[in-house]
């Protein structure tokens, strides 16, 4: 079973119920979906993000409903989120060539000179030791 996060709250003294604490709401209305940043606590005051995006449907049955998608960071992946997240905004903006230039740029950081070694470097070995005892 899994564990929500928040603050128990006792209702009528005897029965306990699970309470999201939300920290921090940011609503964003673009298009016909709308975005929900949401700042959570854990019991343990560790912070985490919701991301939820909620569009407006039409049933089967003419009733109105919402379909949700939700994503969940926590403190130690937002970093890594946000560069996968900057570099996708930017080559879908700009354009891949200059994502595929700053590609560029960070491979030739990376890259090494090859090392050339002798034979002379190597040590020895003579497998034929290996079958005796």
């Amino acid at each position: 079973m899994e564990e929500e996060a928040g603050i128990k709250e006792v209702i009528n003294g005897i029965n306990e119920k699970n309470v999201k604490e939300e920290i921090y709401t940011k609503v964003v209305r673009a298009g016909k979906r709308t975005y929900f940043f949401d700042v959570k606590a854990t019991r343990k005051e560790d912070y985490y993000l919701t991301i939820t995006e909620s569009k407006k449907r039409l049933g089967k049955e003419g009733k109105i409903f919402y379909e949700k998608h939700k994503i969940f960071l926590y403190k130690e992946d937002f970093e890594k989120f946000a560069d996968g997240l900057k570099d996708a905004v930017t080559f879908i903006g700009n354009g891949k060539n200059e994502l595929k230039t700053e590609i560029a740029h960070s491979e030739e950081e990376t890259k090494q000179e090859p090392v050339n070694l002798s034979a002379r470097e190597f040590t020895n070995i003579d497998f034929e030791d290996l079958g005796k005892k």
